[in-house]
This record gives C-alpha cells, sequence and structure tokens, in this order.
C-alpha cells in the first residue's frame, strides 16, 4: 500500500472514530452503517446494545444480482442496496434509524443508500 493511501485510510478511520462517539445503535434504533469500497458498498443495521448485527445488504448479495446488473452506474446500484436494506428491515419491524456515514462524506454513493432507504421508508 501506498504511503499516500495509508495517510487518507488513517484519516478517514480518525473521523470514524469522531462520528461513533456520538452514534450508537439500539435494538429500537439500530445504526445504520456504510461502507464503501472501490467497487461495491456494503449497508448493514447494528444493535450496539449487543454487539449484533441485525442485517445487512451489499452490492454482493446474491439475490440483488440480477437487478445490479441493470443498472449503469455504482450510485444506482447503492440506492437499490438502500432500497432493499429498508424493505429486510421493515420485516423486523424496525422505522427509526441512526445514519452513520462510517467516515466517509455524505455524498455520492453513501448518499444513494441513505436516500434509498428514506424512500422505502425508513426514518432518520
Amino acid at each position: 500500500m501506498a504511503v499516500r493511501s495509508k495517510v487518507k485510510s488513517a484519516k478517514r478511520t480518525r473521523k470514524k472514530m469522531h462520528l461513533r462517539k456520538r452514534i450508537f445503535g439500539t435494538p429500537e434504533k439500530p445504526r445504520l452503517a456504510v461502507f464503501r469500497s472501490a467497487k461495491n458498498i456494503y449497508a448493514q443495521l447494528i444493535d450496539d446494545a449487543h454487539n449484533t448485527t441485525l442485517t445487512g445488504v451489499s452490492t454482493l448479495t446474491p439475490t440483488l444480482k440480477e437487478e445490479l446488473s441493470k443498472t449503469k452506474s455504482k450510485t444506482e446500484a447503492a440506492k437499490i442496496v438502500g432500497k432493499h436494506l429498508a424493505e429486510k428491515a421493515k420485516e423486523k419491524k424496525i422505522e427509526k434509524v441512526v445514519f452513520d456515514r462510517g467516515g466517509f462524506l455524505y455524498h455520492g454513493r453513501v448518499r444513494a443508500v441513505a436516500e434509498g432507504a428514506r424512500e422505502n421508508g425508513l426514518v432518520f
């Protein structure tokens, strides 16, 4: 790994820890954590009180492969991930969440996940 990417990764980790001091998920209002890599995006609902992941969806989820193959951009795929996460949350009777952008800017794919989740009924 190049020095520049190590510095960038360290900065994101520092931002993430700063955010996590204030954001805490409960069973009633879990934390919607987003992670984006160069190719994929991952979103999961986490109950920090019990240290458990309630549900998760990513661009690698087998049930989404057909729908994601029709998308033209990674941002569109991120929005689909957000919509499917909201559907899974509804199945578990979760309506409210706390959004954790994971040190990433609220822009682009991270924002698309949030918008997709909001469009399908999650409140945050």
